[in-house]
């Protein structure tokens, strides 16, 4: 009979987990290195340019370029630490099996509870904005608008954010085709916005003025912080190709890599768009903006609707993509924790034809969709950033722990100068944690709370690692 302490010690084997199946079937392996790091910049690539950047912008003024590099660099702390982790475990629960296999079971379960605030989240806050760019569009084609009580959740004038649910559920329905078809549909998405990207900076800076850039911190160091810290809701998808662990033909080679090509690659976009954003149009318009680079071009650059139009084609497809991408990493986390006994089994069944965890997927996508429709964006971003940071901190903290305990176990990637990096990863993901507002973390706190009750009454019961004749590690 294991102790409690046992119980909230308990550790998975590194070479046990990468060997996984759960009861209910195993997943398929259908992904190369490209559709791994495409997946990565599905997730990532859209979020902050086209959906938080007009909500961000004015807590720093010009110094959000200099908030983009900073959140960069935080995460890029973070991405060396998943790019080593995924080539030791390649399975599909990212940080929660990381830290599973290091910091024991309670602590896994909260940063499993956090990746569910982290992806779950996300996914409506993204749905959110992909509504605001759909009305955008409607505006600039045909002249009309959804009416607000259908594209506005209540709060904001609004009575049931119709689009945002749309597009969940829409993206739930390509996800239940297949592992491989899904990733197909996010090449094409992904270079579709990627076009449009690139579109918008050579507009934009044909109406570039160096003024707007003056005073660079017009809000001081405290804005810059924290328009790094919603920021930092942008960089949430490099994680998505260790979600897909499970499904990728070479995860021990493949894995590290598309973490940090995607991660690099965002990056660059995201500051060359800010860079060509405020040349356009002062920082002080940005306020209360929605479609904020559609209105860039409107406002600043004129010209006809044009490039408004092809902007906003280009802004739904992008949002689309990272709604199906980290909607697909949300599913496979539930599925690790399923497989593992934290969470009910339905959650780890894998249909037979398909080779997706079809229930998953439902019940998953129907609380999001209702999310999305109920919540607004600030809120949403904001609870998705403080996860995010604690998930990306107790990563860190793994890769030192992994190189103590396990320091001759296979590494296809290695951290360089661990453990510097990994440390000051965790001293930026704090840095940046400091600077979301006190209703963020009282918002943070009852989440956590509610999660250690549902461990209390269902995981700890039910984890296969207090099954009988299980051997347990405890931590050290």
């Amino acid at each position: 009979m294991q102790t409690v302490r046992q119980r909230l010690t308990r550790r998975q084997d590194v070479a046990a987990m990468a060997d996984a199946t759960a009861p209910g079937g195993a997943l398929r392996r259908t992904m190369g290195l490209w559709q791994l790091t495409l997946l990565s910049v599905g997730a990532t690539l859209g979020t902050g340019i086209f959906v938080v950047l007009g909500e961000a912008v004015p807590k720093a003024g010009p110094a959000i370029v200099v908030s983009f590099v900073l959140a960069g660099v935080t995460a890029l702390f973070s991405a060396l630490s998943y790019a080593e982790l995924a080539g030791m475990i390649p399975g599909s629960g990212s940080s929660y099996s990381y830290t599973y296999a290091t910091l024991g079971e309670l602590v896994a379960w909260v940063c499993g509870w956090c990746l569910i605030l982290e992806y779950g989240v996300s996914v409506a806050a993204v749905a959110v904005g992909w509504g605001q760019y759909v009305n955008e569009l409607l505006d600039l084609v045909f002249g009309v608008t959804l009416p607000a009580s259908l594209s506005a959740p209540p709060g904001t004038g609004g009575v049931l954010n119709v689009p945002a649910a749309a597009i969940v559920v829409l993206a739930m329905v390509v996800l239940l085709r297949g592992a491989r078809e899904s990733a197909v549909i996010n090449v094409i998405m992904v270079a579709v916005k990627i076009a449009a990207l690139v579109m918008f900076c050579a507009v934009a800076f044909t109406a570039f003025h160096a003024g707007n850039f003056q005073p660079l911190f017009p809000l001081g160091a405290a804005g810059m912080s924290a328009g790094a810290a919603s920021l930092f809701f942008s960089y949430i998808g490099f994680d998505a190709a260790s979600t897909a662990g499970e499904e990728a033909k070479n995860p021990q080679r493949d894995l590290p890599r598309a973490i940090i090509l995607s991660l690099v690659l965002v990056t660059a976009l995201y500051v060359l768009v800010a860079v060509a954003a405020l040349g356009a149009m002062p920082w002080q318009k940005f306020a209360g903006t929605e479609a904020t680079l559609g209105e860039v071009l409107v406002r600043a650059v004129g010209g006809g609707t044009l490039w408004p139009v092809l902007l906003s084609v280009g802004a739904v497809v992008a949002t689309t993509s990272v709604v199906l991408t980290v909607q697909y990493g949300q599913i496979r986390i539930l599925f690790s924790m399923s497989r593992d006994g934290l969470v009910p089994p339905v959650f780890s069944r894998v249909h037979a034809q398909s080779g997706v965890p079809r229930a998953n997927t439902v019940i998953v996508s129907s609380f999001i969709a209702v999310l999305a429709a109920l919540v607004p964006l600030g809120s949403l971003a904001d609870a998705t950033s403080i996860g995010t940071l604690f998930a990306f901190g107790l990563v860190n903290i793994a890769v030192v722990l992994l190189r103590r305990r396990n320091p001759d176990a296979p590494r296809s990637f290695r951290v360089p100068l661990s453990p510097l990096l990994p440390l000051l990863g965790v001293a930026a993901c704090g840095y940046m944690l400091c600077s979301l507002g006190a209703d963020t973390w009282i918002a943070f706190g009852a989440w956590m709370a509610a999660g250690l009750v549902v461990y209390w009454l269902y995981g700890m019961k039910h984890s296969t690692l207090g099954r009988p004749g299980t051997p347990v590690k405890e931590t050290v």
